[in-house]
């Protein structure tokens, strides 16, 4: 389920049994594995090592207009190097340069091979495009460049923007682009990368922090009026392009979530996640109106509906097992409808079937799986639903809404959760 080969890696990065993990990037909305299974570079979770030779640049030279050198550091597929397109008479073009203390990793859709990590378009509920179905994807084919120290603290810097099959980075005349004071160029790509620092670190403290947007050579903005705007934000000089624990990155698409190797070695995992399943499993919850036992399919069925799978209704908390109590007799169906009336309480809302979050990267606390996001029903720990429900995340190029990490699925309802009731068995 999980990327089982990423098992043997440390998460100590002081550890010298295997190579040094900086940290790992989990796609959100993808419950434990892609909807269509991992494949390749293309997976719900990438893990970022040390590499046995680093392949980190740092800015050089500066050409400030269309010499012969700087036409060479473009062609030269040896060079890296970020060209700023003025105008069609002016071109800038920064040489990049060999950082022997650094490893660089690249994100985007593209599957050429400067792409380490292949992310595509996530869509809620886990689903995945129709086969032969034209979507135009808002992710950048080379979205993202992270730069890690290789030696402690081993930090981590996001950049806009990858390095392309040819090592360069082109912004053309319409992409937002400016002079620095200093002197050196800077820039924003088309739809922007956007990260959120998580306040007092990813834990059941944690508080949500602000959005901001990266440029191309890491400096930290506020947010353009629209994702695509030709007008950058707000440069925000105190602030850092370095990523924490819990940090959070959105592509216009897809959003990645990041994780410290030292955050990974408290969070819970997918052996304590089955042992909370077992565990609440042996309560032998029942349910009121059938009185038959309900127990949670394993995770490795985690997308199975199973004629024990736990039903609860959204609104009061109140779980069953599936019933045709006023309602269609037919389960599939049902977990498309609206609402329903719960036999216990009266209340009226949501009738669906429960999932585990089988995604242990998205727990801030390893307790046990109490509450439900609504309307998906996934469920996990209280202080995980609470941190979520919090999260404005980005949606398309304009809005953002609180969603479930598991499916991405938008929150509705006063908090986005709710407490589950289960009925033990009658003595």
């Amino acid at each position: 389920m999980f990327s089982l080969g990423q098992e043997n890696i440390s998460t100590s990065p002081a550890s010298t049994k295997g190579p040094v993990k900086y940290g790992e990037l989990i796609v959100l909305g993808c419950n434990g594995t892609l909807p269509n299974g991992d494949k390749g570079r293309r997976k719900s979770r990438f893990a970022l090592c040390r590499r046995n030779k680093s392949n980190g640049v740092k800015p050089s030279t500066v050409h400030s207009s269309c010499t012969p050198l700087a036409a060479k550091a473009v062609s030269n597929k040896e060079q890296h190097s970020i060209s700023y397109t003025l105008s069609r008479a002016q071109t800038v073009v920064v040489e990049y340069m060999q950082d022997s203390n650094t490893d660089m990793f690249q994100i985007g859709r593209s599957t050429e091979t400067p792409i380490d990590f292949v992310v595509t378009d996530t869509l809620p509920g886990g689903q995945s495009h129709v086969d032969g179905q034209t979507v135009q994807s808002t992710i950048s084919r080379f979205a993202c460049r992270i730069i890690c120290q290789r030696n402690p603290p081993y930090a981590a810097r996001i950049y806009a923007a990858g390095f392309d099959s040819s090592k360069n980075i082109f912004l053309g005349e319409k992409a937002a682009k400016w002079r620095m004071q200093d002197g050196q160029m800077d820039g924003l790509t088309t739809n922007g990368v956007l990260v959120m620092h998580p306040r007092h670190g990813f834990s059941q403290g944690s508080k949500p922090g602000l959005w901001r947007e990266m440029s191309v050579c890491g400096n930290v903005f506020t947010l353009r009026e629209t994702r695509s705007s030709q007008q950058r934000g707000k440069m925000m000089d105190p602030e850092s392009n370095e990523l924490m624990d819990g940090s959070l990155v959105d592509l216009c698409g897809a959003t990645l979530l990041w994780r410290t190797a030292e955050g990974l070695a408290h969070t819970p995992t997918v052996k304590h996640l089955e042992a909370l399943r077992q565990e609440l499993n042996a309560g032998r919850p029942q349910c009121p109106v059938g009185l038959n036992t309900l127990a949670f399919p394993s995770l490795r069925r985690k997308d199975v509906l199973d004629e024990k799978q736990p039903w609860a209704y959204l609104r009061c908390g109140h779980v069953h097992g599936y019933h045709g109590w006023g309602g269609r007799r037919n389960p599939e169906v049902e977990a498309e409808c609206q609402e329903r009336e719960c036999p216990m309480c009266r209340t009226r809302g949501p009738y669906k079937p429960l999932w585990l979050g089988c995604e242990a990267g998205f727990y801030v606390d390893a307790e046990p799986p109490t509450h439900t996001f609504v309307p998906c029903g996934h469920v996990c720990s209280e202080k995980t639903t609470a941190y979520w429900s919090q999260i404005p995340l980005p949606h398309g190029t304009h809005t953002f809404h609180a969603a479930c990490p598991f499916c991405i699925q938008p929150l509705s309802g006063e908090s986005g959760f709710i407490r589950l009731i289960f009925q033990s068995p009658l003595d």
